[in-house]
């Protein structure tokens, strides 16, 4: 089994960086618009806070865990919404400790589980480095909402390798979250990371290929950016259809964002 501890201590650092950006806010500024319709500073913090506490709920607690999964169905249109609002309410200064409460607990639960575990999600179950891997997933996408609606420029680094890799792993779901079957041939991925380093998925010679920033790429697979807005390069039409539906998050298909300037 993969050593889960890297990837863990890369999503406490993520989580640390962005509760430093939202730290010192103003209750003013907590509740400036971001990109996601409708949410808030407070929405998205809140939002990740309820998340960190289903997670730790899914490694802790399976039953207890099952049970929120139903409730989730009872509402899937507006159940993440619902939660988002309910947390969003609080005071900030409570809702940043809230969330920090949750995300060391989980922390520390997967830091001690088993290596053989897996623990049940909204998709498939997870192991611990694939439950951290998701949680740093959502961490850094909510947080560059967060970062765009408090007119901050957050710099890329290599901990977006987990999020890349995750990317390419969601490959098949994204395709039959969106009733396509999943791709007969593998994939070649080839990603530049943000110090230069060249990230390579799949066989050297497969015929579907991509190729780009691997900011671009994460920023597409979690529909954080528009593909036309990205320069990211697809050879094969399966590789090319990938583009237009990738999506590394659990759920239905995402809506994505728009082109930039689209409607002006």
């Amino acid at each position: 089994m993969a050593d889960p501890t890297p990837v863990i201590d890369d999503l406490r650092v993520e989580g640390d960086e962005l509760e430093l950006l939202v730290a010192d806010v103003s209750p003013e500024r907590w509740a400036l618009p971001t990109p996601a319709a409708r949410w808030t500073v407070a929405h998205q913090i809140a939002h990740l806070a309820w998340t960190d506490r289903s997670a730790l709920l899914a490694v802790t607690d399976a039953d207890a865990f099952r049970e929120l999964v139903e409730k989730a169905l009872t509402a899937p249109d507006s159940f993440v919404d619902d939660a988002a609002e309910e947390d969003a309410q609080l005071p900030p200064a409570e809702l940043l400790a809230s969330w920090r409460e949750g995300r060391h607990a989980l922390d520390r639960a997967l830091r001690t589980a088993p290596s053989s575990a897996r623990f049940p999600w909204y998709g498939p179950p997870m192991s611990a480095a694939s439950m951290a891997t998701a949680r740093l997933m959502e961490t850094w996408a909510h947080g560059l909402d967060v970062a765009e609606a408090l007119g901050v420029t957050r710099q890329p680094t290599d901990r977006l390798r987990h999020i890349a890799f995750l990317g390419v792993r969601t490959r098949d779901f994204a395709f039959g979250v969106h009733g396509l079957p999943a791709p007969a041939e593998p994939f070649r991925v080839e990603l530049a990371g943000p110090t230069g380093e060249l990230w390579t998925y799949g066989p050297e010679d497969a015929a579907q290929r991509v190729t780009g920033p691997a900011l671009d790429f994460c920023l597409l697979v979690t529909q954080r950016s528009h593909r036309a807005d990205l320069a990211l390069r697809a050879e094969g039409a399966d590789a090319d259809r990938w583009l237009d539906i990738a999506q590394a998050f659990a759920g239905p298909p995402g809506s994505g964002r728009p082109v930039k300037g689209a409607g002006r």
